[in-house]
């Protein structure tokens, strides 16, 4: 029984050895588990220590930053504060604006009816000139051949004259005859009671006697005829002496009238030009016009029509363009858009009124720009052989001497001078040189070289270049034949014939009032630019690789020049191109400049289209002066002046 509950109780206390030992593993494994957690609590503890600390740090920029922000909040709310008040002065100053605008439109208004007003006045006096020279000339030929009547008068009244004296002279000395032969008729009478044997001669005294007695008659009958003759040439003397003072008269109301028409005429002239450059003056003496090209047969159809639209706005109607780039819109307003259904005519007319300011003695700047492809050449010169496709130039120069013939009749006489350059990588050349072979290019310098000078007045000349004296626009057509021959181009990836170089044509105008003795001196510029281009889109390698990046780099200047004037810097970078250099008048604000920004419709151009109008925003956002009217006495130097 001992035994029994003995080893009862060694199982029991192996059970419970065992049992301990199970605990004992479990305890190891607890313990071996709460080390490992209490190893991890303790990296935690540090991470989270390490991260309290960072946090504190966050904390602490945090605060300064929010400092910053609540300081920058409290400058934002000042600043919106004084936008505010900037705001309301603008839009008081807008108030202004367009009250001034409208105020403007309506002088404007006003100016484009006292120009007409004084047109038609100003052709009624031209017609009443006309048509009193025409009566002037009928009356000098009546007066001409009144005169010839009149001097064949006095002459058939002279010999008139002269015939009655002789005929009194006969007539006295018949008279003396007769008394003569009455005496020795009485003598013979007296002695016939004598001489008996003398009857026979004394009867033919007496038929002699009445022979001559009958002549005596006939003598005082013409007499008489000749006194009426004398007295009737005597009225028609006095009567065409009446009818020549009534002549003379009204010859000299004519000459009043006429000299009264012309007077009206010269002043209505001086109005006209000095309304007319007020206008241009309201309109801004830069100008930009954009033109968008058709679509042509070689570009391609898929999204014609989505790259431009224009607003039918009617404040802005003809004056903005929208662009659509990359899903973006782009609004532009200019003084005028052209839509590619636009005419060259209707182009002309718009930029018509440059001309007349040449003629009157100003600077007139007009330049193409525009991207490869895009029309310059086509709205400069248009397409040869098409009369109804010509260019700005071929129709600024019609105009320009048929202004000069229908200005003569006022007293005005013109002198033209022309030259044609271009400026290819940096160098100019003369287009119109006889010797080619001087202008030609070896390794890329030329045999003479071109330098460009201003003078005090503000004028630009080019050493030894080529000019011609013109008188017709067939002479000026020649020429523009002659330059184009001779100008740069080359084919690129965006133009299958490029122009590489700047095109610059000048004209020096130079008029004379023989009446008035004024004297004016105008210079009209009109520049072909080279196309612009991305050198990845146009392709170019070696040769046209350098014109690009010398085309590119003169465009870059004049954007630079733009740019400069836009801000009203004190230096202005005339000098980093030979393109704004010689331009340097026409841009420097002493010139009525108008730009003309090509635009491709093409939407693979859509990037350097909205390059271009971005550029021409500027430009169009300049204010460089007022232009000067150059009225200097012409001299013996004849070398022509680009400013």
């Amino acid at each position: 029984m001992k035994w029994m509950a003995l080893k009862n109780k060694d199982e029991e206390m192996n059970l419970i050895i065992l049992e301990l030992r199970n605990s004992l593993a479990s305890l190891q494994e607890q313990l071996v588990k709460e080390e490992s957690e209490k190893k991890a609590a303790m990296d935690s503890l540090v991470k989270e220590k390490e991260a309290r600390d960072s946090i504190e740090r966050s904390k602490a920029s945090l605060s300064e930053e929010l400092d910053k922000v609540r300081a920058e909040l409290d400058s934002a709310n000042q600043r919106i504060e004084s936008i505010n008040d900037m705001y309301k002065l603008l839009q008081e100053y807008n108030s202004s604006l367009q009250i001034y605008n409208s105020k403007l439109q309506t002088d404007v208004t006003a100016a484009h009816e006292t120009i007409k007003r004084c047109e038609k006045e100003r052709l009624a006096a031209v017609e009443n000139l006309h048509n009193l020279r025409g009566e002037h000339k009928s009356l000098q030929d009546q007066l001409t051949s009144s005169i010839a009547s009149q001097d064949g008068v006095m002459k058939q009244k002279d010999a008139l004259l002269n015939e009655v004296a002789c005929l009194r002279m006969e007539l006295h000395q018949i008279k003396d005859d007769r008394d003569q032969y009455q005496q020795q008729a009485q003598s013979l009478a007296v002695e016939a009671s004598k001489y008996k044997e003398l009857a026979t001669n004394s009867s033919g005294l007496e038929e002699k006697c009445l022979s001559q007695g009958n002549q005596i008659q006939i003598l005082h009958d013409q007499l008489a005829v000749a006194e009426r003759k004398l007295q009737m040439s005597d009225t028609f003397a006095l009567e065409k002496r009446k009818e020549f003072e009534g002549q003379k008269e009204i010859i000299e109301e004519l000459h009043k009238c006429l000299e009264d028409a012309e007077f009206k005429l010269i002043e209505g002239e001086k109005l006209r030009k000095k309304l007319h450059n007020a206008i241009l003056e309201l309109k801004g003496n830069i100008r930009v016009f954009c033109r968008v090209r058709p679509q042509l047969a070689d570009d391609s159809s898929s999204n014609h029509g989505k790259v431009f639209s224009y607003p039918t706005v009617m404040e802005y109607l003809d004056r903005s363009i929208d662009m659509t780039h990359n899903g973006q819109k782009h609004s532009f307003i200019f003084d005028k858009v052209f839509m590619p259904d636009v005419s060259q005519e209707e182009v002309f007319v718009e930029i018509s009124q440059l001309v007349q300011s040449a003629l009157d003695g100003y600077k007139v700047c007009i330049f193409a720009y525009g991207q490869t492809g895009s029309g310059k050449t086509y709205t400069m010169m248009g397409k040869p052989g098409q009369p109804d496709e010509k260019g700005l130039i071929p129709r600024l120069l019609e105009q320009i001497f048929q202004t000069i013939q229908a200005l003569q009749h006022q007293g005005w006489r013109y002198e033209m001078q022309v030259s044609m350059l271009e400026i290819y990588n940096e160098t100019i050349r003369d287009l119109l040189s006889t010797n080619r072979d001087s202008s030609r290019f070896e390794n890329g310098v030329t045999g003479k070289q071109y330098m460009i000078k201003h003078d005090a007045n503000g004028n630009t000349q080019v050493s030894d270049l080529t000019i011609v004296d013109v008188q017709s626009s067939r002479e000026v057509s020649f020429l523009l034949d002659r330059a184009a021959q001779s100008r740069s181009v080359g084919r690129t990836q965006m133009n299958e014939q490029s122009s590489r170089s700047h095109f610059v044509f000048t004209m020096r105008i130079t008029g004379v009032n023989e009446s008035t003795e004024q004297q004016v001196q105008g210079v009209l510029n009109l520049i072909d630019l080279a196309g612009s281009e991305r050198l990845s889109k146009s392709g170019s390698t070696g040769d046209r690789l350098k014109e690009t990046q010398a085309i590119n780099k003169s465009l870059s200047s004049l954007a630079d020049v733009i740019f400069a004037l836009a801000k009203k810097e004190d230096h202005v970078p005339f000098r980093n191109s030979k393109l704004t250099y010689l331009l340097q008048p026409c841009l420097g604000g002493d010139s009525k400049t108008l730009m003309f920004v090509n635009l491709s419709p093409e939407p693979s151009s859509a990037g350097e289209s909205l390059c271009s109008l971005r550029f021409a925003a500027r430009v169009n956002a300049c204010e460089i002066g007022t232009p000067r009217r150059q009225l200097n006495i012409r001299t013996s130097n004849s070398r022509l002046s680009y400013g």
